[in-house]
């Protein structure tokens, strides 16, 4: 059964947003941009809020596959093998902890930046 993504495209999606984290994107180095520009980080903002949205649709597909395998080996259809399915579902669970990791760390760094002393 193919998913539309694969697994390259997924470590594709997690390594750019570890480099949005890291402020590594368009060889912007961190220190190097004015946090106080308006520019700078609606462009970094919205690069981010893109490449969120990709991997949360990633997340979605992998799912969506996972559900479509396991309705088929529940069905006896043949067209699926038991291997497949559970291949398909470890890769919906895998990116799902990965995107929900992605939100403990992005909510963890606001509420860091909200209990600054000003």
């Amino acid at each position: 059964m193919k998913t539309g993504l694969d697994n390259t495209q997924l470590l594709s999606q997690l390594s750019r947003m570890r480099e949005l984290a890291q402020g590594r994107v368009g060889g912007i180095n961190p220190g190097t941009t004015n946090p106080l520009d308006g520019n700078a980080s609606k462009v970094n903002g919205a690069e981010f809020g893109n490449v969120l949205g990709k991997a949360i649709d990633t997340v979605n597909q992998y799912q969506k596959a996972s559900a479509v395998a396991a309705t088929q080996i529940e069905q006896g259809d043949g067209g699926v093998s038991l291997v497949k399915a559970m291949i398909a579902s470890q890769k919906a669970n895998i990116a799902f902890q990965a995107t929900v990791q992605v939100r403990n760390k992005v909510v963890s760094a606001y509420q860091d930046i909200m209990n600054m002393p000003i």
